[in-house]
């Protein structure tokens, strides 16, 4: 999987002393939106926090977000991701073609990392600097994640529908999973 940054087109520009805003035309990537953005509009430097945790987990998984199911577990793959977090089986998480070819403490600081920036609550999500930061250093006192949102619901598509909307209407989405599957496998 390669990692794109994208939606630079619905990118809005903040003044010197802003942090944060709300807007009535929600447009983004589902699985990638910030939950206080994709339901109510608000938004801030910590949705782009958001954003940065789940694209942190797809490459340590290997899995895109939009098309995780996984057989026993009816979650997306936040949830998934702290699912095994909470049962002390982070590694787990980790995409199997890696073939133990990784740092295991590597992996398991940037699965907890990336679980603080998935974080519900806005306010308990860190920012990019203090991200950065704990990237950087082994020596960082970090607090503990809390649950990443919809982790009470079976499919992120139950309460994303609706969400699309404009201001004259609204769309049901809808959701199915397929128990076929194609993997294709590249160099990394």
């Amino acid at each position: 999987m390669n990692a794109k940054v994208s939606d630079f087109g619905m990118s809005r520009i903040f003044g010197m002393d802003q942090n944060h805003g709300t807007t009535s035309r929600i447009v983004g990537t589902h699985g990638y939106m910030s939950p206080e953005y994709a339901m109510h509009g608000d938004y801030s430097v910590r949705s782009d926090v958001f954003s940065f945790g789940v694209l942190v987990l797809e490459i340590i998984s290997g899995i895109r977000n939009s098309s995780f199911y996984h057989s026993t577990h009816a979650d997306d793959l936040l949830c998934y991701a702290w699912r095994l977090w909470r049962h002390g089986t982070p590694l787990e998480f980790v995409d199997p073609g890696l073939s133990y070819s990784y740092s295991r403490d590597e992996a398991i600081r940037c699965i907890y990392i990336a679980l603080l920036c998935v974080q519900e609550d806005v306010n308990d999500r860190p920012s990019m600097d203090a991200v950065i930061h704990m990237l950087n250093s082994h020596l960082v006192t970090m607090t503990m994640p809390q649950q990443p949102p919809f982790l009470q619901n079976s499919r992120r598509c139950s309460l994303i529908q609706g969400l699309e909307s404009d201001s004259s209407r609204k769309f049901a989405t809808s959701c199915s999973v397929d128990e076929a599957s194609i993997t294709g496998i590249y160099p990394r």
